[in-house]
């Protein structure tokens, strides 16, 4: 756990978050609006690690597109809250730039394991760019996938289950996501390598060393 990191929600009724994180020793800041987060963001001396954006919220999806265009908050991850059985919003916001989506209502360890799976992530990019030369627990490949197809971390742990074998569901339960969330990461690496299934996604990506046997 990422003791310590401060985390930034967008929410206009955040009760069962501040009543939460904190408890587990996270710092939190809190808005009600996508234009005060983005106010947040640029002005605050604080130095946000992770989003938590709701998208019950008017404007919600604009406020997502507008904080991931911005290449000052390109490493800060940001996750996207949705209601039950809205799988089009969030096929819609992964698309945007969310780095993943949870269902309310969710169980609270599924959240946290998520926010640390997030953070610590981010915390490897944030280590990359100080040292190039440093590996990544989740693949040593990275730099030279910026060089190529672009994927980003997501899509290369899942990119990397799949060619272990793995079933979409088994790597749904292994990364904390939902199916539909996995096949949207997936139709997002079969786009980028232009390719039209798993398979000859796998065998793109080993002919790249972005993935080895």
């Amino acid at each position: 756990m990422a003791v310590g990191s401060n985390i930034l929600i967008v929410d206009e009724n955040p009760r069962d978050l501040t009543e939460v994180l904190p408890m587990y020793g996270y710092d939190i800041e809190t808005v009600e609006s996508g234009q005060d987060a983005i106010e947040k963001l640029i002005h605050s001396e604080s130095k946000y690690d992770l989003v938590l954006l709701n998208d019950s919220m008017i404007n919600a999806m604009a406020t997502l597109k507008t904080i991931r265009n911005d290449s000052r908050f390109a490493t800060v991850p940001i996750m996207m809250f949705t209601g039950e059985n809205e799988e089009n919003r969030q096929v819609t916001g992964l698309r945007i730039g969310a780095d993943d989506c949870l269902s309310v209502p969710y169980q609270v360890p599924n959240l946290l394991a998520r926010i640390e799976a997030l953070l610590r992530r981010a915390s490897w990019q944030k280590a990359q760019s100080l040292n190039p030369n440093m590996t990544s627990p989740i693949s040593g490949a990275y730099e030279q996938i910026k060089k190529t197809v672009h994927l980003t971390q997501r899509e290369l742990e899942v990119l990397r289950l799949v060619a272990g074998g793995q079933s979409n569901s088994n790597i749904a339960k292994k990364l904390f996501l939902k199916e539909v969330t996995v096949k949207t990461h997936l139709n997002n690496i079969f786009k980028k390598f232009k390719v039209q299934n798993r398979m000859q996604a796998v065998l793109a990506a080993k002919k790249m060393n972005i993935i080895k046997d």
